[in-house]
């Protein structure tokens, strides 16, 4: 016979732990942009090198993206979208992303992220041609 006192296995969790997650993942995103901003990554030698910028000299979809959460971290919204526009919208849809989950675990309903393949493909396909535009002589203005 189980203990009187013990919680059922069915039981609804209270707000603080259903809040947990979400507060754990602000933590950790609060303290990485708070390194990031810290530490600036313009400078050399504070950051390893992107491993594809290093080896064939092409920018990957994220180079720029530490010197855009820097300028984030800063307020330097322009500086941001230059270094790389993409991570930007990244951090907005993160944002927005985080802001349903809390609301939802508030009131006690899970977050569901189940988005269609054409919407995958689409941004897949985006940030494609962004890394080739910005790796072609025309694209100069998309170097980080």
């Amino acid at each position: 016979m189980p203990p009187v006192n013990a919680p059922s296995p069915h039981a609804v969790p209270g707000r603080a732990a259903r809040l947990a997650a979400p507060a754990g993942l602000l933590a950790a995103v609060t303290a990485a942009f708070a390194y990031v901003a810290a530490v600036d990554p313009n400078e050399p030698g504070h950051y390893p090198v992107c491993p594809l910028l290093g080896l064939t000299g092409l920018y990957c979809p994220g180079c720029g993206g530490l010197r855009s959460a820097h300028a984030v971290a800063h307020g330097d919204l322009a500086a941001a979208l230059q270094a790389n526009a993409p991570a930007v919208l990244g951090y907005a849809a993160f944002a927005v992303l985080w802001t349903v989950w809390v609301i939802r675990a508030a009131r006690g309903r899970p977050m569901r992220l189940d988005p269609p393949p054409a919407v995958l493909w689409t941004v897949g396909g985006l940030l494609l041609a962004f890394t080739v535009l910005r790796n072609t002589p025309f694209g100069g203005w998309l170097h980080p």
